[in-house]
């Protein structure tokens, strides 16, 4: 079964949904099975409201640049249809979370969790990795080597493009590894070996010392990002004690 996965960042005119600022852009990228579609959703919108002047300096979305753009309620719809049933990933949820509900609100449609599969919040994500170090977007294409040189302004499909790379960097000690080694039809994963693997004709070329080295730095970096041994190892573990 496929995971489709949006990454969501928005913009906005203050920092308060309560105190009735607005959206000013949002920006979606689509990630199915941790591979980049190349599908996205980018949109600025007219927030029919005055920008706090800290927001304008973090985005630089003046209203007079966003006059002609479509209001909220003109969009919602092709919103909802890009993230409906997805799992959202964005970066300190609460805050966008928060504008995209009072949004949602002022068109008496559901709360946006009612239109997703599930939110995670990378920010608390993060926090739970690094404890103690800064984990702003910044912080973190800088501690993953993503490089966000051209990042001047804050924007939303930017900073969702950002986070993507990060998101795949910070999880990457979570992806399955599958090794099937057995009788044909046997489950995946088991660590039963075939007596006569490897078959015969087939040419074994092995891993001199320095390749063993690096295969064994980048085990001990998973296992460090991930808090627990790397799938491969635990197999390699099994494999050698049912030996």
């Amino acid at each position: 079964m496929s995971l489709r996965q949006i990454v969501l960042d928005t913009e906005t005119t203050g920092l308060s949904a309560d105190d009735g600022h607005r959206i000013v852009e949002i920006g979606c990228i689509e990630i199915v099975n941790r591979r980049l579609t190349g599908r996205s959703l980018h949109l600025y919108l007219n927030p029919e409201r005055q920008i706090d002047e800290g927001a304008l300096a973090v985005h630089g979305l003046s209203l007079e640049r966003l006059q002609g753009e479509p209001r909220f309620a003109e969009v919602a719809e092709r919103i909802l249809g890009f993230i409906e049933g997805a799992e959202i990933l964005i970066h300190n949820a609460p805050f966008d979370i928060g504008f995209l509900d009072a949004e949602l609100t002022r068109l008496r449609k559901p709360r946006f969790a009612k239109f997703v599969s599930g939110v995670i919040d990378t920010l608390a994500m993060a926090r739970e990795l690094h404890p103690g170090k800064r984990n702003s977007l910044d912080a973190l294409c800088e501690r993953y080597e993503v490089s966000n040189a051209h990042r001047k302004l804050h924007g939303a499909l930017l900073d969702a493009e950002l986070l993507a790379d990060v998101y795949l960097a910070m999880t990457r000690g979570q992806d399955s590894l599958e090794i099937t080694l057995g009788e044909p039809g046997g489950e995946a994963g088991s660590a039963e070996f075939d007596s006569a693997w490897p078959p015969a004709g087939l040419i074994v070329v092995r891993a001199d010392d320095d390749e063993a080295a690096q295969h064994q730095a980048v085990l001990a970096a998973i296992a460090k990002e991930a808090k627990q041994p790397a799938l491969w190892t635990t197999l390699e573990t099994a494999a050698a004690e049912a030996a």
